[in-house]
């Protein structure tokens, strides 16, 4: 009988990569893909921890397969990425979740084939947790999900102990994958149709740091020189690493993405201090001011926290400060969340929860506005969409432009995989709706 899988992900970007991972090594074993736990052999959790809310999601999500286990024993369950990394965290989940067979961190995602293997053989759960980064591996086989898009690591881990973040404890310090590698995945990805490729890194801006290989803007230059019609894109950007040559990069080669994420998390240098960022309001702005020259109609975006430990109105106002000068794009906005582990979870001074809820919706309040006005301007203007799906609700054809906007329009074709020309009626938010031409 046809055995079948379902993953479960949550979390970044990366964290979608890992599990198109998973899903080569479940393909290789001889599973297919379903869409519902219920109606699968092989479940498997791939877990993100960078906030509160995600481990709670994953744990009830978990907790929702007891009564279905019970019901189908040879069902296998499996919890994995950076929830389960976590010092003591894989026992926890053993004790709370006595029926998960299979328990691995990120640093040996690599090995889920021989835990499977092993699970079949057993009643004992497989439990494995590398508690060191290990070299970066190559040929692998992942099964893409998201065409016409693709995603290429091209780094692994991160060395900046930011002092709020649990990425470096559970993804490990920073490795880099070798260029030849990185460029031979881009052109195979471009030779079997995709057309958009996205570098990622917890700090691309750092690729190949202390190494022989080429820095990053040469990256993105030879990528960009492969023949063919396709965008390239790359997050996420440390600031203290936004270099000149990167933006001339950008500048110079109609292929790379005139949208740049870069995190400021915080316009208060008192603040971006404590956060361990190694930059300051004004090197930011610096940094902007870089980007804006050589690329002029840039779409920065970026992530902002409020509530961090320590944070006074004042500081609060200088973030809002900030935000009004850049005039960001679009902005990913979140509540400090404390992470076990890391230096911020011990300061003194954390932010009540209903001071840290007021500044969060004043400060997605101005951001949205910011949004409303960039999405204005497109109004009665024509950008170019490549298609990346179909919204079965809206009955409509979606895509975005080069510059992260989402475009809906109507086609007579499947038009999924080609760039279209969109002609702008109505912006709603990040939203764009209009008709082919």
């Amino acid at each position: 009988m046809e055995k079948h899988y379902h993953i479960v992900t949550y979390g970044c970007q990366m964290n979608v990569h890992d599990s198109e991972r998973i899903a080569g090594m479940l393909s290789e074993l001889g599973y297919t893909s379903c869409d519902s736990m219920e109606d699968a052999d092989i479940v498997v959790f791939n877990t993100c921890c960078i906030r509160e809310n995600a481990e709670n999601h994953a744990y009830g999500n978990i907790g929702m397969l007891k009564k279905l286990k019970a019901a189908r024993r040879d069902m296998i369950i499996a919890v994995g990425g950076c929830m389960p990394q976590q010092i003591g965290k894989a026992d926890i989940l053993h004790k709370k979740f006595p029926y998960v067979d299979i328990i691995f961190g990120t640093h040996n995602l690599d090995r889920l084939k021989d835990y499977i293997l092993a699970k079949r053989g057993r009643k004992k759960a497989v439990i494995e947790i590398q508690e060191k980064e290990g070299e970066v591996k190559e040929g692998e086989h992942p099964l893409r999900t998201s065409y016409p898009n693709a995603w290429i690591n091209i780094t692994y881990g991160c060395n900046n102990f930011c002092s709020y973040c649990i990425v470096p404890y559970v993804r490990g310090r920073e490795r880099s994958r070798r260029s030849e590698n990185v460029i031979a995945e881009a052109r195979s990805l471009i030779a079997d149709g995709y057309k958009e490729l996205t570098l990622l890194g917890q700090n691309v801006n750092s690729y190949a740091n202390g190494t022989d290989d080429i820095r990053f803007p040469e990256m993105l230059e030879r990528i960009a020189a492969i023949d063919g019609k396709f965008r390239l894109r790359f997050m996420t950007s440390h600031p203290k690493d936004f270099s000149e040559e990167l933006a001339k990069a950008i500048a110079s080669n109609p292929k790379i993405c005139r949208c740049v994420h870069l995190p400021v998390q915080s316009g208060s240098d008192r603040i971006l201090k404590a956060m361990n960022r190694k930059y300051t309001s004004a090197d930011y702005l610096k940094k902007i001011e870089i980007l804006k020259k050589y690329v002029p109609d840039c779409a920065v975006t970026t992530d902002l926290i409020v509530g961090f430990p320590g944070e006074t109105d004042e500081d609060f106002k200088d973030t809002l400060k900030l935000v009004k000068e850049v005039g960001f794009a679009s902005a990913f906005t979140f509540v400090y969340s404390k992470r076990e582990g890391t230096v911020a979870a011990e300061m003194p001074d954390q932010i009540p929860e209903e001071v840290s809820k007021a500044r969060i919706m004043e400060l997605v309040e101005l951001v949205n506005s910011l949004t409303r006005e960039h999405s204005a301007k497109y109004v009665g203007k024509t950008c170019e969409i490549l298609c990346e799906g179909f919204d079965e609700k809206r009955g409509l054809f979606l895509g975005r432009d080069e510059f992260g906007r989402m475009g809906y329009f109507e086609s007579d074709k499947n038009v999924i995989g080609e760039f279209v020309n969109l002609r702008v009626d109505e912006a709603n938010g990040v939203s764009l709706m209009g008709k082919l031409v």
